[in-house]
């Protein structure tokens, strides 16, 4: 924890020894720590605002049936992304991208696709905005390439996007565009599930 954070290890202590009280953390009989069941309640409350079960999660398994590739859902907060839901596929990289990891807006087509929408500039974006999809190949990742398209909720809001992604070697950029109306399809889908679910508080209550 402290060579993660840069804090002295005294310092990250006393902050684990806080979260512990809280029940964020819990120091095991071997001195090490683990997640605690408020980080579980947390996460929990987190997925359960985007009705994932109802709205996201059937929606990516007939995406990654009609297309055979791994589908994902991303949520984005400040200038980071979060894979939310996430369905592998049998030819997928496996452990690319791992449920709740953080990753940067600016790299890979999910997080374009949200930058796109949210009207950022330049002319990487506008291309974006114009075709309604972004598609990147080896940029976040070397093996990788992806296409993904924004999900919005009530009132137009940005919520995050849609992707599939597999093995940059199989995934060619025409193939790629091939498979965009999938994309498309899917983040009508779940944009259309989640504006109905909770129109005015999807992420009131979240937002940093």
């Amino acid at each position: 924890m402290a060579k993660r954070t840069s804090l002295h290890k005294p310092t990250a202590l006393r902050l684990a020894r806080t979260l512990a009280q809280a029940g964020f953390l819990v120091q095991e009989r071997d001195t090490s720590w683990r997640l605690g069941p408020a980080a579980g309640l947390v996460g929990a409350r987190y997925q359960a605002q985007f009705d994932i079960n109802t709205c996201i999660e059937p929606v990516l398994q007939e995406l990654l049936l009609a297309t055979g590739e791994s589908a994902s859902f991303y949520v984005y907060e400040g200038q980071m992304r979060s894979c939310l839901v996430r369905a592998d596929g049998p030819n997928g990289i496996r452990r690319h991208v791992r449920s709740g990891e953080l990753l940067p807006l600016e790299r890979g087509s999910a997080g374009r696709a949200i930058l796109a929408a949210l009207g950022h500039p330049g002319a990487v974006y506008d291309r974006i905005r114009q075709q309604g999809y972004s598609i990147t190949r080896g940029e976040r990742h070397a093996d990788a390439a992806s296409v993904a398209a924004p999900v919005y909720g009530a009132h137009g809001t940005v919520l995050g996007s849609v992707s599939l992604s597999g093995p940059k070697a199989r995934l060619t950029t025409r193939l790629l565009r091939a498979l965009t109306p999938f994309v498309a399809r899917a983040a009508g889908q779940i944009s259309y599930g989640l504006a109905s679910a909770t129109p005015d508080s999807m992420r009131n209550d979240w937002h940093p």
